[in-house]
């Protein structure tokens, strides 16, 4: 299968090349969009994968006047500053790449090129980078809208204690909160569940547990004996200081948190748990006795439509952020199209809403907001949040 993957590959950086030579005498009605994606190396494959999903775009978009130059960014600077030297020499303007924010010192030197990064790292342009991804503060924004319409008054926004702290509660800070507190929290295990046992009163509640049932243990009356048959169904007695948690976090962290949430007698039907940084993982509840979360995401139909639509031309699974290479050349194309003319990445601004495969999204007064949906996830299955 990978053999088979390789020669669509070649074939497409071939024909891609092949129709550039072939319209160079006729500019004036091209455009030309630059891919700078590693093609080689530790992440060749997710380069690979985001020129397949460009190539779903030309052909959805059906106009030979959209060429695409690759270039092999690899995963080295010196090789992100040799293709963005080509790029200059080629004429070319507008690049989608690189795949994160690994490079954006490099890049940021070339301030006659503009860059459509896949990246989430952050929603404002930064010079002559437009960051794609889902970024944090448009999650926030949906999740601080969701919260709100939940009537919920005491929200405790967990984070892990890593290199994007900093940036966790810039966005944080940037969104307002109101009666929310933050809790950062370690990603060694062991000091986690001390962590959260604290947050949640959870030996305090304990005692008054035992408590309880040992007075209980006393009586013969009836009704302490159906209130002692249910307390020894449960670990604690008593309410933790918060109706809502927000996690933000993924993968293996969210899993540690949702763990010691249980462990220490949290639950969701007492407790609204929102998460952030969600690609639809199903597999997040595999973990733990939490049975549900929301999440704030991309439209989901869309994000089905688009995976099903990879999966029959590639025979294979699309990573997530691909989804964005696709909108990204909509989005040039519809510049172009619409005759706007595209100098810097300022030129990006305009107010009206983008209809993309992600669902909407704004670029307006140098910052992309994406308007995402609320879902939850129950019993391995997405249910779309209805307002």
């Amino acid at each position: 299968m990978k053999k088979t993957f390789k020669i669509i590959l070649s074939y497409l950086l071939i024909t891609f090349n092949s129709n550039v030579f072939s319209v160079e005498n006729n500019q004036a009605n091209i455009l030309k969009i630059g891919v700078l994606a590693p093609f080689s190396g530790e992440f060749k494959e997710l380069g690979q994968t985001i020129l397949y999903s460009v190539n779903l775009a030309l052909h959805d978009i059906n106009d030979d006047s959209i060429k695409i130059y690759p270039k092999d960014s690899g995963y080295d600077k010196k090789r992100v500053v040799e293709a963005c030297k080509e790029f200059q020499e080629e004429g070319i303007k507008i690049i989608i790449g690189p795949i994160d924010s690994s490079f954006t010192k490099e890049i940021k030197n070339f301030e006659n090129l503009i860059f459509l990064s896949l990246s989430n790292m952050g929603s404002g342009i930064d010079k002559n980078i437009i960051m794609m991804g889902i970024n944090l503060e448009s999650q926030l924004i949906a999740i601080k809208k969701f919260i709100n319409n939940q009537k919920r008054k005491k929200t405790i926004i967990l984070y892990p204690d890593n290199n994007n702290s900093k940036h966790v509660e810039k966005e944080i800070k940037n969104v307002v909160f109101k009666n929310a507190k933050l809790f950062k929290y370690s990603s060694d295990s062991k000091i986690l569940t001390g962590q959260i046992e604290k947050l949640t009163n959870y030996k305090r509640r304990k005692i008054n547990l035992n408590a309880r049932i040992k007075k209980l243990e006393e009586s013969d009356l009836p009704k302490d004996i159906r209130e002692l048959n249910l307390l020894k169904q449960k670990y604690t007695l008593g309410k933790v200081n918060f109706d809502s948690v927000v996690i933000i976090d993924f993968g293996n962290g969210l899993k540690s948190i949702l763990t010691s949430l249980a462990y220490t007698d949290v639950s969701e039907k007492d407790i609204l748990i929102v998460a952030a940084n969600q690609w639809f993982d199903d597999s997040i509840l595999s973990e733990t006795s939490i049975k549900s979360f929301y999440f704030p995401s991309i439209n989901l139909k869309n994000f089905k439509r688009f995976n099903k639509k990879f999966l029959k031309n590639y025979e294979y699974k699309p990573s997530e952020i691909t989804i964005l290479s696709y909108d990204a050349v909509g989005l040039i194309y519809y510049l172009w199209k619409n005759n706007i003319k595209i100098n810097t990445a300022s030129d990006f601004n305009f107010k009206k809403e983008i209809k993309a495969k992600i669902g909407k999204f704004k670029i307006s007064d140098n910052k992309v907001l994406q308007k995402l949906e609320i879902y939850k996830l129950e019993e391995n299955k997405f249910i779309k949040n209805k307002p």
